[in-house]
Order: C-alpha cells, then structure tokens, then sequence
C-alpha cells in the first residue's frame, strides 16, 4: 500500500498486479503480470534493451504518459502518411542507406536517430552517418513529430514499388521484418519478399492518416 497522500507510481502498481502471478500456461502472456492476451494486444518497449514486450491493456495504459522517466513505454497506434516530403533519389542517396526499405526512429537513450532495414538476418542496423535526416526534417517539419523509441518512420525509395514516407507503431516495423526473414531469397529478397512489402504497405495506407509535410494538425 502507498503511503498517505502519495500516489502509486506505474511500476509500484505492476508489483502488486505480479505479487501473486500464476503459474504460466499455455497461450500467449501478458509480459508482466502473465495474464492471458489475444493474438492482437499491445506492446511496451524496453527502453533499456530496446526489447518488445507484449502487454495486456491494464499493464499497457500504466506507461501511456510521454513525459515519464520510465523504463518501459506504451507503443501508441498511430499511423500518419506524410504528403509532399522532399525524399526523392538524391535525399535517400544522402541517407546511405544501401536498400530500398527502411525505418527510422528517435532513440533516446543514445539520443540519436538509428536506421534499420530487413535482410535474410532480420533488421540490420545502419551504421552509416545520418546527418543528412536532419536536413530532411527542416524541410519537412511534420516528420519531427514521431514519439521517440515507440514511433518509427518507415520509408520506401522511390523506384521500389511506390516511394512513401509513413509515421507507424514501431512493432509493425518489427512485424514486418519478422515476415520478409521468413521469405528472404537472395540479394534482393526475391518475389514473394516483395510481394509481402506491397501487401504490407496497402494495410498501412489504409490505416493511415494523410498530413501535409508542413505539419500535423
């Protein structure tokens, strides 16, 4: 119990919901209290690890607040598609990204920007300089408007299927190379590695919100 006139902090409240947390059985878990969650729950990220933990929603809503100092915190499901973002060849090219499909996001504990494409391995991260997002952010304000460590910008070349610049939870970014792992084939991924993006990028467009570069109202 807290003591008077004190409210009780989110990881206070975990304890109390896991003190007596029962045995585990099969079927997915919540990560955190191991109550049972259905194949579409949500997620918390380690902000330490960078890990994915599922969540039931009681656990979900205890790291909803932006501006706690927490070590765990909600993935929003938010999608945006952004409309007159200057990412052509050239900006990409000044990326140094060496595929055509990437996503970017703000992590803070190292606070820096970090870049992850798929491979046949899984998300690779870039460790190429990107000092270049910068100026692509200047140009294109709205896509400063990520959450940090919960947000990503995922971003298709234009050339590749239809270039794109979308605003997603970041386990859809995971998701997504979970998925093209399993169907890799070669240097380039192959047909059904391709297929599966094309799939992928439909279901985001359709969930997405279109906002102009200038800003999110």
């Amino acid at each position: 119990m807290s003591a008077p006139g004190r409210t009780a902090t989110p990881v206070a409240a975990l304890r109390r919901i896991s003190r007596n947390r029962p045995q585990q059985a099969a079927g997915e878990r919540c990560e955190m209290c191991a109550e049972p969650v259905g194949p579409e729950h949500s997620h918390v990220v380690n902000l330490e690890s960078r890990g994915l933990m599922c969540s039931c929603r009681a656990c979900y809503l205890l790291f909803t607040e932006e501006d706690a100092r927490l070590r765990y915190r909600a993935v929003p499901e938010r999608y945006l598609r952004f409309e007159g973002v200057p990412l052509d060849a050239r900006a990409w090219d000044e990326l140094q990204i060496p595929v055509g499909l990437a996503f970017l996001f703000r992590n803070s504990v190292q606070d820096r920007t970090v870049a992850f494409y798929p491979g046949p391995a899984g998300a690779t991260e870039s460790e190429l300089p990107l000092d270049a997002w910068d100026t692509i952010v200047e140009s294109a304000p709205a896509l400063a408007v990520l959450r940090a460590d919960v947000e990503a910008l995922l971003i298709r070349r234009p050339g590749t299927g239809d270039g794109s610049c979308h605003l997603v939870p970041v386990d859809a970014c995971y998701e997504l190379v979970g998925r093209l792992r399993t169907l890799w084939r070669g240097f380039d991924g192959g047909r059904e590695a391709h297929e599966a993006m094309d799939t992928f990028f439909e279901q985001v467009r359709d969930r997405s919100r279109a906002v102009p570069a200038e800003g999110v109202s």
